[in-house]
């Protein structure tokens, strides 16, 4: 497929690619030149304040993970929580 260069530096992308690539007006686009050609990849942005969030939750759920029991079979979790598998 060709494309033009239009004013302002603008291309538009073929509705084929569009339609197949599930793309929508004022999505996101990394751009890169390599080797001579241009390379668009869809990005998701998300605001700042959203990442450090969940930066902060993934970082309590380690600390979370690193307090908590291992067990080597179910048996031993069930006794754990005082459970008698033989009276189930």
């Amino acid at each position: 497929m060709l494309a033009e260069i239009r004013g302002r530096s603008q291309i538009t992308i073929p509705a084929e690619i569009i339609k197949k690539l599930g793309i929508s007006e004022g999505d996101k686009f990394e751009i890169m030149e390599k080797d001579g050609g241009i390379f668009l990849c869809p990005v998701v942005v998300y605001p700042k304040n959203k990442i450090e969030k969940i930066a902060r939750l993934i970082k309590e759920s380690e600390t979370d993970t690193l307090n908590q029991k291992a067990f080597d079979s179910v048996e031993d979790l069930f006794s754990d929580m005082g459970i008698d598998i033989g009276n189930v």
